[in-house]
């Protein structure tokens, strides 16, 4: 390698890994535990997932009606079509404009479990909150993994540029990394060793360098998948639609999904539910219809096809989402795992890469393994950093001329 190009590249690795190790020790440790989210959220709350009666559970339209007439403040926003045997059903909930103010009312709370046989409520919470609480902890630590509670300042999320941002620099670190890892073709053997033994500066080092070598083409999917995660609509859409067509939904292109007139009157849930499942029929959708999503300011219904517990979608590209017009019932978008034009299979394979859930457990496994290897590069990039530059202080006291006690006498004077 040229004698100035590596120089270079070692400068900006420095710089790079230092800007982003903090970042990267966080994302690394909450992925880690947010691959198993659902699981772990049920083992600290068992309350809010198991349901207090053995009963037959009433229909889940059924329990939306009632959620909505015991508390006349809530709209009900997402809800599960079935209900996973000896399970709460968990909805999502929305304010009302409260006649007197013309705001929202103040509730508090974002989801609400009920027990799926009587509508009694077994747990509300406001879903990612800054909060330690058990009932709080993985939705928190699930929202600092994508935004560190940064804010949302004039329409910008912050949180999200910063972990994209994140992710573009660790993108290219990721390179240069590489290249450094492989200064000749005959020493290539030594990015691969870990010198156990040794222990100390030289251990460290290897796992650094040799750990990220081992896995870096998995850091690269993550590192690229993160970016499309943060930064899929400002950024990573518009380049992929330059080579090829995206299908809009609601999410994707707000803009074009207003929402509806005042006055007008929104479909029941009931019948949203009954197109869906003559519509996922006529699309070849085997899973039934497993949720319903209502977003009114995008005047939308959406429904996704699953089965009970598999609202993540565990293998594969996911789930399949099929949207109508809340008000007229016409259909406006579709989104089907492996269907629609190449960069629309490309956006669909983002967070089922990066969650590991395109593998189904033996993924989310090693997406966990990931995160701890992720926070471990971290960690010993700083280590060596500060080993590097304790180095290089101590050398450049040393190379200081020593003046002579005589000479600052007169100097002195």
């Amino acid at each position: 390698m040229n004698a100035f190009v590596r120089p270079f590249l070692v400068r900006l690795h420095r710089w790079f890994g230092l800007a982003i190790a903090l970042f990267l020790f966080v994302a690394g440790l909450t992925g880690a535990l947010i691959a198993w989210d659902h699981e772990l959220d049920a083992a600290l709350n068992p309350d809010f997932y198991t349901a207090r009666s053995g009963a037959t559970p009433l229909a889940p339209l059924e329990l939306a009606a009632r959620i909505e007439a015991a508390d006349p403040r809530v709209q009900v926003t997402y809800l599960p079509l079935e209900v996973e045997p000896g399970h709460t059903l968990q909805a999502g909930v929305m304010p009302r404009l409260d006649p007197a103010t013309g705001q929202p009312y103040a509730l508090g709370f974002s989801q609400i479990a009920i027990d799926p046989a009587t509508g009694a409520v077994q747990g509300r919470r406001e879903w990612g909150v800054p909060s330690l609480a058990r009932l709080d902890l993985m939705p928190f630590i699930y929202r600092l993994h994508y935004s560190l509670f940064l804010p949302v300042y004039g329409g910008i999320n912050f949180g999200f540029w910063v972990m994209g941002v994140v992710g573009i620099v660790w993108a290219i670190d990721s390179l240069i990394a590489l290249v450094l890892a492989f200064p000749n073709l005959k020493s290539w053997r030594k990015s691969f060793v870990f010198r156990v033994r040794r222990g100390g500066y030289p251990l460290v080092f290897d796992l650094h360098r040799s750990g990220g070598v081992w896995v870096w083409g998995l850091l690269l999917v993550v590192a690229v998948t993160s970016i499309s995660m943060n930064l899929a609509v400002p950024v990573v859409r518009p380049l992929v639609s330059l080579v090829s067509p995206l299908a809009e939904t609601p999410y994707t292109n707000p803009e074009h999904f207003p929402p509806a007139r005042p006055g007008s009157q929104v479909l029941p849930r009931e019948r949203i539910v009954e197109i869906a499942r003559s519509a996922g029929r006529d699309a070849g959708i085997v899973a039934p219809p497993g949720a319903l999503l209502f977003a009114p300011a995008m005047n939308a219904y959406a429904v996704g096809f699953f089965t009970p517990g598999n609202d993540h979608g565990d293998v594969g590209l996911g789930n399949a989402w099929l949207y109508w017009n809340a008000v007229t019932g016409k259909p406006v978008a579709a989104q089907v795992p492996g269907r629609g034009s190449a960069g629309d299979l490309f956006m669909q394979a983002q967070f089922p890469l990066h969650s590991g859930r395109v593998a189904g457990v033996a993924g989310r496994v090693a997406v966990s393994m990931l995160g701890i290897v992720i926070a471990m590069l971290s960690v010993t990039g700083v280590c060596i950093w500060v080993k590097k530059r304790s180095a290089r202080v101590r050398a450049a006291r040393s190379a200081r001329p020593v003046v002579p006690a005589a000479s600052s006498s007169r100097a002195a004077r």
